[in-house]
């Protein structure tokens, strides 16, 4: 079995568990020594070794880690009268067939958004439950130590592991989390992406909520871009020399779509203005007839709804687009020197600007800054271009 369906099982797994009154913190442990197990016996090949050695051969690996995990979990818990009993009425159940074909994902989300929890904690819960990233990966997006997050991620289990699975979380929250998700899947390196989508589709068809129908065509104007995003030798392709006709033009279709009617229920959100933006990019044949006027005012937009630096950092762009490179390096004159990737963006301004030189040094100076190797390697690219023609 590979890596991506067992990552599909784990979060319905773990849901099974808490809905049959398992704790949280004692049933994620249960699932990690299930899989565990099905790793060291090869028991996620097909077909799956029954967990009651009298019993054939079953082909539901869902079922297995089901049966296996609850099993670890009652073994964890026998010194406890409670445990016991349940453990009996358990038994007294009839043999494990086929488990359910419900997924039930989102829920489980919800769980990890529940009230008791502060947004940061519920995000990263979420991304260790249910997206199935490392503390350090969850660590390293919030740019903290990874022992750090790791007290955050023990002390949100805590919190959760003795609540209902029956009240759900916030929806804000969860539309963040799923927002993480997806942008962990598209530029990290656990592809995350798909599964992130598929269960954005099921909130919004679920909940009365434009920005979860925003965040969706987000995540679809943006995914379908992906083939066009990277070079055969994996390096990075800026939207501007992107080959447009490698854009998925079903996808962008639909994104419009989505956004279109959450947009006619006239309650914008941050997905929704965000999307936006995506679809003027989707819909210009290139960047020179990219409609770049509208693009500064969804971004004056997204700017009155969060009042983040880093939109504003893209709006200075998009005005140096609009407005001229001058224009775009007046503003982004205004933000903070450290806030991440402004040098680069100065850079490109500098280097529409015709100052070739300035642009080439603060290129190789942000690209001392970057925050992972391939767009380390696309900013000393670009320096070492200038500096090969510093005339031309």
């Amino acid at each position: 079995m590979d890596e991506a369906h067992l990552r599909s099982l784990t979060p319905s797994v773990l849901t099974v568990l808490v809905r049959r009154g398992a704790d949280f913190a004692a049933a994620e442990d249960a699932v990690q020594d299930a899989l565990v197990e099905a790793v060291r016996t090869g028991a996620l090949a097909a077909p799956v070794p029954n967990p009651s050695p009298a019993g054939p051969p079953v082909r539901d690996a869902k079922g297995w880690l089901i049966t296996v995990a609850w099993r670890k979990f009652l073994d964890a818990n026998r010194a406890d009268t409670a445990r016991r009993r349940r453990e009996d009425r358990t038994e007294r159940e009839p043999a494990p067939g086929p488990a359910p074909a419900a997924d039930d994902t989102l829920q489980l989300y919800f769980l990890c958004a529940h009230p008791s929890l502060t947004p940061a904690s519920a995000v990263a819960l979420t991304l260790r439950a249910v997206g199935g990233l490392t503390t350090r990966q969850i660590a390293a997006a919030y740019l903290v130590p990874e022992a750090t997050m790791a007290q955050r991620i023990s002390r949100a289990k805590r919190t959760v592991s003795h609540v209902r699975f029956d009240r759900p979380g916030d929806v804000a929250t969860v539309l963040r989390v799923l927002y993480l998700v997806f942008n962990e899947g598209y530029s990290g390196d656990v592809d995350l992406a798909a599964e992130a989508i598929r269960l954005t589709r099921q909130l919004a068809a679920r909940v009365d909520h434009p920005e979860a129908a925003g965040l969706l065509a987000l995540m679809l104007l943006h995914h379908a871009r992906r083939a066009a995003r990277t070079a055969p030798d994996g390096s990075l392709v800026p939207l501007a020399e992107q080959d447009r006709g490698r854009w998925d033009t079903a996808l962008i279709a639909e994104g419009v779509a989505v956004l279109q009617t959450a947009l006619a229920r006239d309650r914008l959100g941050e997905y929704q203005a965000q999307a936006a933006i995506a679809a003027l990019h989707a819909d210009a044949p290139s960047t020179e007839e990219t409609d770049w006027t509208q693009i500064v005012e969804w971004y004056d937009e997204l700017a009155r709804l969060t009042d983040n630096p880093v939109v504003r950092l893209n709006r200075a762009v998009a005005v140096g687009e609009a407005d001229g490179p001058r224009a775009g390096l007046a503003a982004l004159a205004e933000l903070d020197a450290a806030l991440p990737r402004r040098t680069a963006a100065a850079a490109y301004l500098h280097e529409r600007a015709g100052d070739r030189a300035t642009a080439a040094r603060l290129y190789a100076e942000a690209a001392h800054r970057a925050p992972n190797l391939a767009e380390r390697d696309h900013l000393t690219r670009r320096a070492a271009r200038l500096n090969a023609r510093p005339d031309r």
